[in-house]
């Protein structure tokens, strides 16, 4: 036992890193990214800061990897270049390549005829949090297999183009981009994943989005729309609006997502007299944020909903018609959180026939 607590610490300097990367630098577009060991992806923590250097690595692993990068030889079509202040990327990369981690540098271009050009097989392209203004179409346009491209946190205006056809996840939040151009997504049927939240987007046209058939998450928080975007893809079910300023909510604002799910929000300016009593009679509905807006009256929302978040308004009206139409036995709410703290209700002054119409909530917060 004794020898054990002996061992410890140095273990966990081997094992544990000293970290020098911030939260920023690490979320990717806020979304966790995770990774299938049977597949053989690697980890996606950075090894800069690690007892065990780039000298460690070489030594261990003899396959060619580019000097100021580090190629452990545990996942050996790994190359990792991130957090290390670079300037420009690797000339070349191993033709067994397969993840790039390149975010936390200071590149401000990639070249399309030499970093990719003895590599085929590429999955996952990492460059979040670089000083990339663009990303050359002919860039990915032939890596059929990538299925990840990450760039947040960069200084993209638009969109970028020439992307192939079976990338699953492409996350762009928090850059420049205004302008989507028609079909730079025509192609990606297999995209489960956009991220576009963070960007000065003002407006989503039908064929901006035309060609994403499998997107189950949209993210478009923190961009200047004014009024909730159509046409975006029917698949979708958890959307994303928070930190807009939307002047209203119609009836139809999301009736063509039959699919939608999780709903978010908060922060859009939102008052009771713009938003139309039926914006949210979605039955598929799971979890709804409205929190951090102008709403003095709860909202009407459909009997299925289990979460729902309502703090930091100016409720003052709790209408148990908003959770419950019928009366009954058989009229009930499968509400199970409900979160109105920060509002202008107090306990004593709900309707008394509140705990029969949420019979099954869990989490009252008032």
């Amino acid at each position: 036992m004794a020898l054990w607590f002996c061992l410890a610490p140095f273990l966990l300097s081997l094992l544990c890193p000293a970290w020098s990367t911030t939260a920023e630098d690490m979320d990717y577009g806020g979304v966790p990214l995770w990774i299938d060991r049977v597949l053989g992806e690697p980890s996606v923590m950075s090894l800069q800061g690690r007892s065990l250097g780039s000298s460690w690595f070489r030594a261990t692993n003899p396959a060619p990897c580019p000097t100021q990068c580090e190629c452990p030889i545990q996942w050996p079509t790994a190359v990792y270049c991130d957090h290390r202040g670079l300037d420009h990327a690797p000339e070349t990369l191993p033709d067994r390549t397969q993840y790039l981690f390149l975010q936390g540098n200071n590149v401000s271009s990639l070249s399309s005829s030499t970093l990719l050009s003895n590599v085929s097989g590429l999955r996952w392209l990492i460059v979040d949090n670089n000083l990339l203004k663009t990303l050359d179409q002919d860039l990915l346009q032939n890596q059929t297999k990538l299925w990840y491209l990450f760039a947040n946190h960069n200084r993209l205006e638009s969109a970028p183009g020439g992307l192939p056809e079976g990338l699953r996840q492409l996350r762009l939040a928090h850059n420049r981009i205004s302008t989507i151009g028609a079909g730079v997504f025509s192609r990606l049927h297999s995209l489960t994943v956009l991220l576009l939240q963070g960007n000065r987007l003002k407006a989503v046209s039908e064929g901006h989005v035309s060609g994403l058939l499998s997107v189950t998450l949209l993210d478009l928080s923190g961009n200047l729309f004014k009024t909730v975007p159509q046409h975006l893809p029917p698949s979708v079910q958890q959307l994303y609006l928070s930190n807009n300023s939307f002047s209203s909510l119609e009836q139809d604002s999301f009736s063509s997502y039959s699919h939608l799910k999780y709903l978010r929000l908060g922060h859009c300016d939102l008052q009771s007299p713009s938003v139309h009593h039926d914006t949210f009679n979605l039955f598929s509905l799971l979890e709804l944020d409205l929190s951090y807006n102008k709403l003095t009256t709860t909202p009407t929302v459909p009997p299925t909903l289990l979460h729902l978040y309502l703090e930091a308004n100016h409720i003052q009206e709790f209408n148990v018609s908003s959770f419950c139409r019928d009366e009954g036995p058989g009229s009930y709410s499968r509400l199970r959180i409900l979160r109105l703290e920060g509002n202008r209700i107090r306990p004593h002054e709900l309707p008394p026939d509140w705990v029969h119409c949420l019979r099954v909530l869990q989490h009252l917060y008032i």
